[in-house]
C-alpha cells in the first residue's frame, strides 16, 4: 500500500496518476534507496538514514528544521531519559523479585509467561523488560527440564503486544504522537491507546496460548548441552607440544567422557581427522568442541590443551573474571566482521571463548567467522563487562551465564519511586511525559541509583539517532507532499471499500514495512500517509495515526523487525521461519483487531 504511488512510475499507469511535485519525487526516490540499502544489509539504519536526509538537505527538497527535527522532539529526549530509568531498575534489581515471581511461579507456562509480560510491558519498555527477563527464562527452563525456545518467543512477542497498551511501551509510540503533534493535532494520552491496544493484546495472548503447542518446535538454546546439534556452542582448542596430550590417544586423553562436552572433530594442518577414541593427538591438532556454555570454559584448565585463539583471551585469573552471553545486534559494528578485524579483545576487553548461530552455520577458525547479527558470543570478561556493553548498539543483549546479585539493591527503592512518579505525573496531566520522565530520571541519578557515567552508557544512542532519523524523515514525507500523494492514491483504491477495510490496507502496509525499516521509521513515514488518506474514505486521522502505532509495533514475522525478537533468535536457537510461522496468525490479528476498534470506536 505505501508503494502504490510507485506503481505511477509504469506506462501502464500514467493515465490515473496525478501529477508528482518534484520534491516528492525526490523524496520518494530516497526512501526507496534507503529501504534497498536496509533490506540488504548494505548499511546500518543510522547511516543510511542520515545519507537520506543528507542528499534532501542538499537537494534544497527539504529545509533544515526538517532535517533537524528529529534531534529538536520531545519524543527523542523522552526515550533517552526512559532508558535512564530502566538502566537504574536494572542495576539496582528493582523489578527481578517481580519477574521472578510472576513469570516462573509454580503454575508456570506459556499463559502466565505471556500474560504477565503484556502486563509489566504496559509500562516497561519493552525492550529492558525482556532484557532482564529472558536469561531468567532461560535458567527456568533448564532447571524444569524444558526447551526454552517454548517460551523465548512468545516472551518477545508478549513483549510487543503489551507495548501498545499503554504510550509507555515502546519507543514507537512517542514517534506516532510526535509525528501527530507536528501536524497540528494534540499529542497522544498516556491511556487514550488503551481501549485499542488493550483488546488487541488479549486477543494475541490468547492466539499465543493456543497456537504455541503447535507453531513452535523445541529447538537448541545457545548453551544448552545437546551433543550431536550443530547448534551448541563451538569451541577450538589446541593440543600444546610436549603436553601430557601429545602422543595419546583420544580416549587415554580422557576426551571421549567429558561432562556436557563432545568433541565433534580433529582438523590436521588442512586435513580433518574422525574423532574414533583410538586416534592419537600430535601437537597442533586442532579440536572442535560443542556443547553446554557452562562447561566450555573448564576446558581453559584440562593440562595439554590450549585455546586456539590465544590472541582474543584474556587471563582466565583472579575473582574478577565471568562468563557472558552477548547477543550481536542490527546494525553492530560486529555484524559482518570478524573477531580478529574487530580487534574484539582490545575493545571490548573481553574473550570470546565460543560462537553460537542459530542455523549452526559455523565454518573455519573461530578468530576468522564472519559475525551475523543475532549470534550468541560467550565471553570471559572482568564482573563489568555487563555494566559496560549492555546497554551498547553493537549487543542487542548481554547476560550473565551466572547473575549475580545486583551490587545496589538498596538503591532499589530510589527507582521504584521514579517509576510510579513517572507513571503518576503524566497519566495525571500534572506534567507532559516528556518532563515527567527527565524528571524522573533526574531523580535516579541524584538519588544514586545509577552515576552520571551510568545514565549516559543507559542511552542507546544508535536507537536514539535512528529515531530521530526516522521523525526527520517522516516530516519529510508530509512536508513535501508526498504523503498527500500516496494518501491520493490509498483513497482511490479504498473508497470503494469503506474506511475500515482502508485502515487495515493502512495497518498491513505499515507491518510489512517495518519488516525491512525499523519500528519508528515505518510509524514515522506511514502516519502522514495516513492522516492525509482518512478525510478521503470519512475516516479521522488521529484513529489513523493510531492505526499506524498498532502496525509499527506488531512486528512478528522476521527476527530483525523488532529488537526483542532479535534478542532472543540466538538464545533460542530459532531458525528465521519459526518467526514468520508463528507471527502470521498474531500480525492478521491484530491488524483486523485494531481496524475494526477503530471503525467501531
Amino acid at each position: 500500500m505505501i508503494f502504490t504511488l510507485i506503481a505511477c512510475l509504469g506506462p501502464r499507469f500514467l493515465p490515473v496518476c496525478r501529477p508528482v511535485a518534484a520534491d516528492a519525487w525526490v523524496v520518494l526516490g530516497v526512501l526507496i534507496a534507503i529501504l534497498v540499502a536496509l533490506a540488504t544489509d548494505r548499511l546500518n539504519p543510522v547511516v543510511a538514514m542520515g545519507g537520506g536526509l543528507t542528499i534532501l538537505l542538499l537537494t534544497g527538497t527539504v529545509e533544515d528544521d526538517v532535517v533537524l527535527s528529529g534531534l529538536s522532539s520531545p519524543a527523542t529526549a523522552t526515550i533517552a531519559a526512559l532508558y535512564v530509568i530502566a538502566g537504574a531498575v536494572s542495576a539496582t534489581g528493582a523489578m527481578t523479585v517481580i519477574v521472578d515471581r510472576l513469570l516462573f511461579g509454580r503454575s508456570g507456562g506459556v499463559l502466565r509467561l505471556v500474560s504477565s509480560t503484556a502486563a509489566m510491558s504496559a509500562f516497561v519498555p519493552n525492550t529492558p523488560l525482556v532484557a532482564l527477563a529472558a536469561p531468567r527464562v532461560v535458567r527456568w527452563s533448564r532447571s524444569a527440564g524444558r526447551s526454552a525456545s517454548r517460551l523465548l518467543m512468545p516472551l518477545s512477542f508478549a513483549s510487543i503486544l503489551g507495548g501498545v497498551i499503554t504510550m509507555l511501551g515502546t519507543s514507537t509510540n512517542l514517534v506516532v504522537s510526535d509525528v501527530l503533534e507536528s501536524s497540528g493535532d494534540e499529542p497522544l494520552g498516556i491511556f487514550e491507546i488503551t481501549p485499542i491496544g488493550l483488546p488487541v493484546a488479549i486477543v494475541g495472548i490468547a492466539i499465543m496460548a493456543v497456537t504455541t503447542p503447535f507453531l513452535l518446535r523445541d529447538r537448541t538454546p545457545a548453551g544448552a548441552a545437546m551433543r550431536d546439534s550443530a547448534r551448541a556452542f563451538q569451541i577450538q582448542m589446541v593440543v600444546k607440544t610436549g603436553g601430557p596430550m601429545d602422543g595419546a590417544t583420544i580416549e587415554q586423553a580422557g576426551l571421549r567422557e567429558l561432562d556436557g562436552l563432545f568433541l565433534a572433530a580433529l582438523e590436521r594442518g588442512e586435513q580433518l581427522v574422525a574423532a574414533r577414541p583410538d586416534a592419537r593427538l600430535v601437537a597442533g591438532d586442532r579440536l572442535y568442541f560443542v556443547g553446554d556454555v557452562a562447561r566450555l570454559v573448564d576446558l581453559q584448565d584440562v593440562p595439554g590443551l590450549v585455546s586456539a585463539e590465544q590472541n582474543h583471551l584474556l587471563e582466565a585469573e583472579g575473582p574478577g573474571v565471568r562468563l557472558f552471553e552477548a547477543v550481536v545486534a542490527t546494525g553492530s559494528d560486529l555484524d559482518g566482521s570478524t573477531l580478529k578485524d574487530a580487534d574484539f579483545r582490545a575493545r571490548y576487553e573481553g574473550a570470546v571463548l565460543a560462537v553460537h548461530r542459530a542455523d549452526g552455520d559455523l565454518r573455519g577458525k573461530l578468530g576468522v567467522i564472519r559475525l551475523r547479527q543475532g549470534d550468541v558470543l560467550l565471553v570471559l570478561a572482568g564482573a563489568d563487562f555487563a555494566r559496560r556493553w549492555r546497554e551498547h548498539s553493537d549487543f542487542a543483549l548481554v547476560a550473565s551465564v551466572n547473575e549475580p546479585p545486583p551490587a545496589r539493591r538498596g538503591r532499589a527503592w530510589v527507582a521504584g519511586v521514579a517509576f510510579a512518579a513517572l507513571i503518576a505525573l503524566a497519566a495525571s496531566g500534572v506534567l507532559s511525559l516528556f518532563a515527567a520522565s527527565v524528571v524522573s530520571a533526574a531523580f535516579v541519578v541524584a538519588g544514586k541509583a545509577l552515576s552520571l557515567t551510568e545514565a549516559r552508557r543507559a542511552v542507546n544512542l544508535n536507537v536514539i539517532l535512528t529515531i530521530a532519523a526516522s521523525i526527520s524523515l517522516g516530516n519529510a514525507v508530509a512536508t513535501s507532499g508526498l504523503a498527500g500523494e500516496i494518501g491520493a492514491e490509498v483513497v482511490r483504491l479504498g473508497e470503494p471499500l469503506g474506511a475500515a477495510v482502508t485502515l487495515y490496507f493502512v495497518i498491513l502496509a505499515t507491518q510489512m514495512l517495518t519488516e525491512v525499516l525499523s519500528n519508528s521509521g515505518a510509524a514515522a513515514l506511514m502516519v502522514p500517509v495516513g492522516i492525509a488518506a482518512a478525510p478521503g474514505v470519512g475516516g479521522d486521522p488521529r484513529e489513523f495515526a493510531i492505526g499506524v502505532l498498532i502496525g509499527a509495533s506488531c512486528s512478528f514475522l522476521t527476527p530483525i523487525g523488532y529488537q526483542t525478537n532479535l534478542m532472543v533468535y540466538g538464545l533460542g536457537g530459532y531458525k528465521f521461519s519459526d518467526f514468520t510461522r508463528a507471527g502470521i496468525p498474531l500480525t492478521l490479528a491484530s491488524g483486523v483487531v485494531a481496524a475494526l476498534l477503530l471503525n467501531w470506536l
